[in-house]
């Protein structure tokens, strides 16, 4: 099974090095030294990993073949593909790999349906997952599990709890309004909110 697991970015420096958006959750397997990689465009690979460090909270890489500026931005753009066994495992259990959950039925909490989940997309600071609603609209969930509680591979769906107006933005106008509705009905029980009511009778 063939796997996106990063995108060339900008060159950096002169010596061939390029900057990369990480798209896999083990870039130290799939993008470390040694590691040969195919391309899209086809054109532009096999690339063969030489070295690699993280600069400035960039993973930057160097590829074997690639010596200057010039070569390293003829690749700007270029997606790097692993082949991985389609039947391997991350060793954390609650760990996944984007293939496991691409095409994963996305429900809430009581079983409705939310849609498809359709792509994994990896930031620094988390993980969101591309769900695919029915009329065609797509959503960003959190991939982090007070969210996505449940993972469930065996029946191919994925359970996600999520907060008001995540999925239906109309729903947090409603609870929105419920609030403050609430709010409003405190405020009228709170000590002296009768006394004030009767205020302007009371001038009359």
């Amino acid at each position: 099974m063939q796997l996106v697991v990063g995108k060339i970015g900008r060159a950096h420096g002169i010596r061939g090095d390029v900057s990369v958006e990480v798209r896999t959750d083990e870039p130290e397997l799939r993008l470390g030294p040694g590691a040969v990689l195919l391309t899209d465009p086809a054109s532009a690979g096999p690339l063969t990993v030489e070295s690699g460090k993280v600069h400035s909270g960039r993973l930057l890489l160097r590829f074997a073949g690639v010596k200057d500026r010039n070569g390293a931005e003829a690749l700007r753009g270029t997606l790097l593909i692993a082949e991985v066994d389609p039947e391997e495992r991350p060793e954390d259990p609650e760990e996944y790999y984007d293939h496991q959950l691409i095409g994963l039925d996305v429900v809430l909490l009581d079983g409705t349906p939310v849609g498809e989940l359709t792509e994994v997309i990896h930031l620094p600071y988390q993980d969101l997952l591309t769900v695919k609603k029915a009329d065609g609209t797509e959503v960003l969930v959190p991939f982090v599990t007070r969210i996505v509680p449940t993972i469930d591979l065996e029946n191919q769906r994925a359970v996600i709890d999520p907060p008001a107006g995540l999925i239906d933005p109309e729903h947090a106008e409603v609870a929105g309004a419920t609030e403050a509705a609430a709010e409003a009905a405190e405020a009228a029980e709170a000590p002296g909110a009768a006394d004030e009511a009767e205020g302007p009778e009371e001038s009359q």
